[in-house]
């Protein structure tokens, strides 16, 4: 009898225990259970979404490298436009102030001008003088000519000028693409110079521009470079003509 009344005791712990854990679990998990093998998802339909996940991971992935590649190429214009308007806002003043020096009026007397005569105008009610003077009185009755101008002695290589060495040292065969990239760089900086192609030791070329008058004047314009992000280093107008 004792037996039975433990096993009976036992039984409805077993039944309380199966209650509370009963309302434990979630009614999906007991809905699953009860449903049917066509209700249900079968293993293939879950490895056609997997596939489906994978397939949308490596598009997101091929689009997130395309969007990479189109903001590094946006930097990189960026950085070129920053550098253009760099040159340009160093060479503004220069040319501004080259704009406004307009030509000086030339108060000199030529000398198919001599005294200037009266002239009668007839006119309404009588005659009318006109006399003419010149608009500026000359300084001097007999104004000598002019004193020949010595034209400086320039050779073709430039040799006893100054000039500016730009950017780092670069074999022979980079001279030409070297050059495009500080012409597209430097803009209307370097109108006017003309560039040379020099050795250096160890077998190297370096571009140089000029000429300048003096050395003043080539750290002057090496300065103006320098503003514009460009490596720049006054040296001899010498090396070989370089042709675009």
């Amino acid at each position: 009898m004792t037996r039975w009344g433990v096993v009976a005791l036992a039984s409805m712990g077993l039944a309380v225990i199966a209650a509370n854990i009963s309302a434990l679990v979630p009614a999906t998990a007991l809905s699953g259970l009860h449903a049917t093998r066509f209700g249900g998802v079968s293993v293939e339909e879950l490895r056609a979404d997997l596939a489906s996940l994978r397939q949308e991971t490596a598009e997101l992935r091929r689009e997130n490298g395309e969007l990479v590649a189109r903001f590094s190429l946006s930097e990189r214009a960026g950085t070129a436009a920053t550098r253009r308007i760099g040159a340009l806002e160093a060479s503004l003043p220069h040319l501004l102030e080259a704009l406004s020096a307009g030509p000086a009026v030339d108060r000199t007397t030529t000398a198919s001008i001599g005294t200037p005569a009266d002239e009668l105008i007839d006119a309404e009610g009588g005659a009318m003088r006109v006399v003419r003077t010149p608009l500026f009185a000359s300084t001097a009755d007999d104004q000598p000519m002019p004193a020949p101008v010595e034209t400086a002695a320039f050779t073709p290589n430039g040799e006893g000028r100054f000039g500016i060495a730009v950017g780092p040292s670069i074999t022979p065969a980079q001279v030409g693409a070297t050059w495009d990239d500080l012409a597209r760089t430097l803009g209307p900086t370097i109108l006017g110079l003309a560039p040379l192609v020099a050795d250096e030791m160890g077998g190297g070329k370096r571009i140089v521009l000029g000429p300048a008058a003096d050395l003043a004047e080539a750290t002057t314009l090496c300065g103006r470079l320098e503003r514009a992000s460009v490596s720049c280093q006054p040296m001899p107008y010498t090396g070989t003509p370089l042709v675009p």
